[in-house]
């Protein structure tokens, strides 16, 4: 196996289908644009340095650093000079989360609680991170024993991390209906003249308050939202050329690209590496 091919893995098992990880051991060549998930993602820098960005904020984070990065909130980490760094990658269901919060006390008729911390260097969130992937990663490692440590580590992020308070006018309803007409019709030709008879909002006011607001032009949310029903559709086992063409792309080659500059590996790389932990 090359080594830019060992460089990293990912992990997920149908068993367990509202988690996903991914460990890094060497993230020079590991390149992000600006993207978001619809899931839950907390990583832990477990060598070297890199930038992280995260809706408009930028910080160094170094080993023990943790990042969060609440579901739609457009973030990037990216190598600084070439220099090695590592980390490891955890993507959890809103809605599991959500349950659990129930669980805890959360009131039953709220979604998932999302958080306020964007990076904290708390040592027992960082093992607990990193100990969860390695149980993940472990050939030997049962159902059970994924399953009841996910669900502890989960309990450990709602104690340790801060929560957010949601402020009036925090999500404009214009936006939201751009957002949510965009996420709709994303595998669509649509035009910002579409968007904006959706939305009842004007083409100047579109472009200047959408990037300030979601971190993403209408274009680049439209192409992060194709990059995430392609992420789905490989997880089910669709072939490349199909999930090309069902999320919009022009071309196979159009959609490796862009699926490379937002996730920092390929198409194939991502479906053959989840192959071999099914």
């Amino acid at each position: 196996m090359s080594p830019r091919r060992s460089a990293q893995r990912f992990w997920r098992d149908p068993a367990l289908p509202f988690l996903e990880a991914r460990r890094v051991t060497d993230g020079r060549r590991v390149c992000y644009a600006r993207h978001s998930h619809e899931t839950f993602s907390i990583g832990a820098i477990t060598g070297g340095v890199s930038t992280y960005w995260n809706q408009g904020h930028e910080e160094t984070v170094a080993p023990g650093s943790v990042v969060v990065m609440n579901p739609g909130e457009v973030h990037a980490c990216n190598p600084i000079d070439d220099r090695p760094w590592s980390y490891d990658m955890l993507y959890l269901d809103a809605a599991w989360l959500a349950a659990l919060q129930h669980e805890l006390g959360t009131p039953a008729h709220l979604d998932f609680a999302m958080f306020a911390t964007r990076s904290c260097g708390l040592p027992a969130l960082y093992r607990g991170l990193t100990a969860l992937c390695d149980t993940l990663l472990d050939p030997d490692a049962t159902r059970l024993a994924r399953e009841t440590e996910a669900t502890a580590f989960g309990v450990e992020m709602q104690r340790r991390l801060s929560p957010r308070t949601r402020l009036a006018g925090d999500d404009p309803r214009g936006l939201r209906r751009a957002a949510d007409f965009i996420d709709a019709h994303c595998t669509e030709a649509i035009g910002l003249d579409d968007i904006c008879r959706a939305a009842d909002l004007s083409r100047s006011y579109l472009v200047r308050r959408f990037k300030a607001h979601y971190g993403l032009t209408p274009h680049a949310f439209l192409t992060d939202r194709r990059i995430r029903l392609g992420r789905d559709a490989l997880r089910r086992g669709q072939p490349i050329a199909e999930v090309a063409m069902d999320c919009g792309f022009a071309d196979q080659a159009h959609f490796q690209r862009t699926f490379k500059r937002l996730l920092a590996a390929t198409p194939g790389q991502y479906a053959q590496s989840l192959a071999t932990t099914r």
